[in-house]
């Protein structure tokens, strides 16, 4: 059985990065590793890593996603919770069958990792990413 291995991150949604980043780097001190244009999601993540996991300041590049649309309703704000697994497939499939209504039912690909959503209906409102290191 698949399994989570830790939090991997936690996404906040930012209208500006330079803005957020005067808390997140400057008034808290945590330390910006980088910044990364993320194209498959129409966004800009800044991470920030803090101790074992990150926090991920995640800027829309363009209207139509999801991040846009739930900073355009609520403005800024946690948009979601990552947890990395030892094997997303498998955890998929466990979710799957479990009835939970899953955003990705196979993962996506990007450099380095694989990572699929679970949707909010299922998770009491919280967006869950599922995470895998490759």
């Amino acid at each position: 059985m698949a399994k989570i291995t830790k939090i991997n991150h936690v996404a906040i949604a930012v209208p500006d990065l330079d803005a957020s980043l005067t808390f997140w780097r400057d008034a808290l001190g945590l330390t910006l590793d980088h910044v990364e244009d993320v194209p498959s999601q129409k966004s800009m993540v800044a991470f920030i890593p803090c101790g074992d996991s990150e926090v991920e300041l995640v800027k829309p590049t363009a209207d139509d996603t999801g991040v846009a649309k739930f900073i355009a309703e609520r403005g800024g704000g946690m948009h979601h919770l990552c947890f990395q697994v030892d094997d997303i497939e498998e955890m998929l499939a466990d979710l799957k069958e479990k009835g939970i209504r899953l955003i990705n039912e196979t993962p996506q690909v990007l450099p380095g990792r694989k990572m699929a959503f679970v949707h909010p209906k299922s998770t009491g409102g919280v967006l869950v990413e599922l995470y895998q290191l490759t």
